[in-house]
């Protein structure tokens, strides 16, 4: 898409909205908890309150009720990237299928029948615990649309027989099918998994795992940053500000924040993604784009959009810039990016042309954690006595109940099929150190943008790919 041409009218239908999460605005927010102000011990010691976090309270409390857990939060729980991302439940744990291929072909299927059962874990949890986070499993689309080259299609093709090959119910639609199903003039294609994705209000799910942990014993402290961790005896200790936490062991759940364990810097960098939500679109607006199946999209370029409808029938529209500032810093400042957002407006009337005149009610950034492979990846320290799961990257709503299973696993020994696999005992390539990481993450993000226009993927892309850096979106 041309960015060029942003005029007056894209601008005009940013420029009421509010710059924080429309997931916030929701009577039913907890209040905060308490901040930690002494020396507690504890049998599991839990660093960061987002889904990694409160799914790792949760599942040790539900396999030991016995077992004394402590989570502590820098901010308050969901604050960060739970709470404010766009919603989409996948049950990938790879990052999509084609970047699964390509790394872990021969475990292939067993991640994906980890992945389901995990997605599956995770619906019975959401009524097992009566969280209301207005869940609907309605699926996703990988689209295609007119600015996608004849390679870009190829690769749909590819992943619709991979997914029928390993037994999904996966629907290859042409054109008209797909604008049968969301109605906008630049669709040429789609790609409909159904029973691997739902849709989300994300903040209602933190919120209601927050409830959730407590309900089972877990005790929660907020505006409590960890500031050091170090072998203590036989365990290990956390120390805050103004307290500390002695524990036997430690799950690292902090995903894009900077980690206690300094080695985690080179496998791991924060980037800041943005999005926005539209006014409630009125019956007539509904009826021109149709969508009655509620699946979330998502087209299949590099830089690509994701976008769904909220429960009150708003469009969230996010995506496309993923943005890495010098030295991975991370402030509150940048969750605001005007210039994305008008990107994002003209993007949104390119595919959408009938909605004329809506507006966007909010818009807001926050950062994620990405690794050099785009998923997950775990490993330990102190004996055994720490483990950490980080580099989520943009798919990792589900994944994180998945990580918080496996890094209970590794804590206490048990062996798993998760366990047993290269996925969960190998490590992803480090990033190179500053300025040429700066430099890298800048050339790889120009050269994908060429790609997406031309289709043809240049040598600094092919060299990432031999070299196991291979970024693909």
């Amino acid at each position: 898409m041309d960015d060029d041409a942003i005029d007056e009218f894209h601008l005009d239908a940013i420029a009421d909205a509010d710059p924080y999460p429309y997931w916030y605005e929701d009577v039913d927010e907890p209040d905060s908890n308490v901040t930690l102000v002494r020396t507690v011990s504890c049998d599991l010691c839990i660093v960061g309150g987002g889904y990694a976090g409160l799914w790792t309270a949760i599942i040790a409390k539900e396999r030991d009720p016995s077992r004394n857990v402590i989570l502590i939060d820098a901010h308050e729980i969901g604050s960060a990237a739970s709470g404010r991302n766009g919603g989409f439940m996948e049950s990938s744990l790879t990052h999509g299928i084609a970047n699964g291929q390509a790394r872990f072909p021969d475990e292939l299927d067993v991640l994906e029948e980890l992945g389901l059962q995990n997605l599956n874990e995770i619906e019975a949890a959401i009524k097992r615990y009566n969280i209301d986070c207005d869940y609907e499993r309605t699926g996703v689309i990988d689209v295609a649309t007119t600015s996608h080259s004849e390679s870009y299609f190829d690769e749909l093709r590819d992943d619709y027989q991979q997914l029928r090959s390993l037994g999904q119910k996966v629907e290859l639609l042409d054109g008209a099918a797909m604008r049968g199903e969301v109605n906008s003039p630049t669709y040429t294609g789609g790609l409909w998994r159904k029973d691997r994705a739902a849709i989300i209000d994300p903040a209602r799910l933190v919120w209601g795992l927050k409830a959730a942990a407590e309900s089972l014993g877990v005790t929660i402290y907020e505006d409590t940053k960890a500031i050091s961790i170090d072998k203590d005896g036989v365990g290990v200790i956390v120390r805050t500000p103004l307290g500390a936490v002695r524990a036997g062991k430690v799950a690292l759940a902090t995903n894009a924040f900077k980690p206690l364990l300094k080695r985690l810097n080179h496998y791991m960098v924060p980037v800041y993604d943005y999005c926005m939500v539209t006014e409630p679109l009125t019956p007539a607006q509904l009826a021109d784009i149709g969508w009655t199946n509620r699946q979330g999209l998502s087209d299949i370029s590099n830089q690509f959009h994701y976008y769904r409808l909220t429960e009150d029938n708003r469009i969230l529209w996010g995506g496309y810039d993923v943005i890495y500032y010098w030295r991975g810093k991370i402030d509150s400042e940048l969750e605001s990016r005007p210039e994305t957002w008008a990107k994002l407006s003209k993007h949104f009337f390119t595919t959408f042309p009938q909605l004329e005149g809506v507006k966007f009610s909010h818009a807001w950034g926050g950062v994620i954690d990405t690794c050099s492979r785009f998923c997950v990846f775990f490993g330990g320290a102190m004996g055994g006595r720490v483990v950490y799961a980080l580099g989520y990257t943009g798919l990792g709503v589900a994944a994180t109940r998945f990580g918080a299973e496996v890094t209970l696993d590794l804590l206490d020994g048990k062996r798993s099929k998760a366990t047993q696999t290269a996925f969960v005992k190998d490590k992803p390539l480090p990033f190179p150190p500053e300025p040429f990481r700066f430099a890298g993450i800048q050339a790889t993000r120009w050269s994908l943008n060429r790609e997406d226009a031309t289709g043809k993927r240049n040598l600094w892309l092919r060299t990432l790919d031999r070299s196991g850096l291979g970024f693909d979106s």
